[in-house]
């Protein structure tokens, strides 16, 4: 029975992760803004997140129909190298991300360097070349090995050999520092700034200014710098549980691994929030952008029916379409056209 429901929970997550992560992707390439370079870092984190989703969640469900490792040799080089590759690509973009916003809202009126898009997919690149070549270690130490458990052997894929005690712990706190405590510093502190420059702006408006108008840009300023901490918030409270499981199991004196029931239940909640962070970015944007709801809304309610030769759409789809043209902007090119006085509903 608890195997059900963890399988469960498992299948709700990969089918939101991977429908909302599409979503976006699919939104992105179809309201391509050569001006706004924060769609390619949004493209880039949703690919980063569906890899994560694709390669992980799967994995871990197998944990729960087999004790033994069904991938062979060969997937226990792989399915590990392209994990922490998801990982490296949601992790550093999300900062690169935090800094092109950053840029953008902080420094509006610097000029900016030519070719924006083309930096955006440079940078996006060499992130995923990074991710990869981090990860390349993972293939060279990732072996199927055999494991005993009370009396009970099985094999599992494991990234040193049973007797090592050194490389597990560096393995560990190396992952801790590049993975999260170094991007979560980072994107803080961006944030920080964002935040207060947000607040500052929006305290020195002209005193004339008091319409409704000027009170929805104001509400929309502290709204923001609401929402990209609570970026921040979810970044860190959904990759810390399973950093602490990875240090725990590294630094443990005794060599007889931890099958407690509290053991197990901590591990499970630490993968399954780990998992939900590859689906909150899509469902974070569909709550502070318009334009994205609007999207969404527009490829879940639009149907064809085929009359002859022709193909009709309703018109709850064509009033969708309309106000999908009608707020032709990018979430990056909302979050920059709040900072010159333009209100698009955020």
């Amino acid at each position: 029975m608890f195997a059900q429901a963890v399988l469960a929970m498992y299948g709700i997550i990969f089918v939101v992760g991977v429908a909302s992560n599409a979503a976006l992707v699919r939104y992105v390439l179809g309201h391509w803004s050569p001006r706004s370079a924060s769609n390619v870092f949004l493209c880039n984190l949703a690919l980063g997140d569906l890899l994560l989703l694709l390669t992980c969640v799967p994995v871990d469900a197998t944990r729960f129909l087999s004790r033994d490792w069904l991938f062979g040799r060969t997937g226990c080089k792989l399915l590990p190298f392209f994990q922490l590759v998801s990982v490296g690509v949601s992790v550093f973009t999300l900062t690169a991300l935090s800094a092109d916003r950053y840029n953008a809202i902080v420094k509006p009126m610097e000029r900016a360097p030519p070719h924006p898009v083309r930096n955006a997919c440079l940078r996006a690149i060499a992130i995923w070349l990074l991710s990869s070549a981090l990860a390349v270690p993972d293939i060279l130490s990732s072996e199927v090995s055999a494991v005993r458990v009370f009396n009970t052997t099985f094999f599992a894929c494991m990234p040193f050999s049973q007797g090592e005690i050194l490389l597990p712990r560096l393995h560990a706190f190396w992952l801790f520092i590049v993975y999260y405590s170094l991007p979560l510093i980072t994107i803080a502190v961006f944030y920080a700034r964002i935040s207060k420059e947000l607040c500052r702006s929006a305290n020195h408006l002209p005193s004339e200014s008091t319409g409704n108008h000027w009170h929805q840009q104001v509400e929309g300023r502290k709204r923001l710098a609401k929402t990209v901490l609570v970026f921040v918030l979810l970044f860190a409270t959904c990759l810390l549980p399973n950093h602490i499981v990875y240090l725990y199991r590294s630094f443990r004196t005794t060599k007889v691994p931890d099958t407690s029931r509290t053991h197990l239940f901590f591990v499970i909640f630490a993968r399954v929030l780990c998992f939900c962070h590859a689906c909150v970015n899509p469902l974070a944007l569909y709550a502070i952008s318009s334009a994205f709801r609007t999207s969404v809304a527009q490829q879940v309610c639009c149907r064809q029916r085929p009359t002859g030769r022709q193909i009709e759409r309703t018109p709850r789809c064509v009033r969708s379409s309309r106000r999908t043209e009608s707020s032709a902007m990018s979430i990056g090119g909302e979050m920059v056209a709040l900072q010159h006085g333009v209100q698009r509903g955020l």
